[in-house]
């Protein structure tokens, strides 16, 4: 089963781990909250990862700041749930009611491929490995 760790989880409530730029061999993202490695230029520049507001939370998540959701969120909100049936405001509501440990527990769960074990991309339809379909009853992501 595949293991997210807390760093994996951007302020915006995107998983990392989930990301194919961070999934790919070749000019792998090392994530956006990666101390270390390269970022690729969308998250270098991201205008939630640099927020101003942002830095002034003590959880370092969008849900505790006092404008959650800025207009920049519910963009980028609105992209993932039209594109990848993922809500980002969702996931941060998640967090912040059930815990980043709980939170990670279903992760693990909804993005790992049944068939093969492998991590499933957000962005993408098919395990990046055994090349299965995600609705395929045998996966956890519908």
């Amino acid at each position: 089963m595949v293991s997210f760790e807390k760093f994996q989880i951007a302020p915006c409530g995107i998983n990392c781990g989930t990301c194919r730029a961070y999934l790919r061999e070749r000019n792998k993202c090392s994530g956006c909250l990666s101390a270390s490695g390269e970022k690729v230029n969308n998250c270098a520049r991201c205008k939630i990862k640099n927020c101003e507001s942002l830095a002034q939370t003590e959880s370092k998540f969008c849900y505790d700041c006092p404008k959650f959701p800025c207009l920049t969120l519910r963009k980028i909100d609105k992209r993932y749930r039209v594109r990848y049936q993922t809500s980002l405001i969702q996931n941060l509501n998640i967090i912040r009611k059930n815990g980043i440990e709980e939170y990670l527990k279903d992760e693990n769960s909804r993005w790992t491929c049944r068939d093969c074990g492998s991590v499933l991309s957000v962005h993408l339809h098919n395990c990046l490995k055994c090349g299965k379909k995600y609705n395929d009853p045998l996966f956890g992501k519908n």
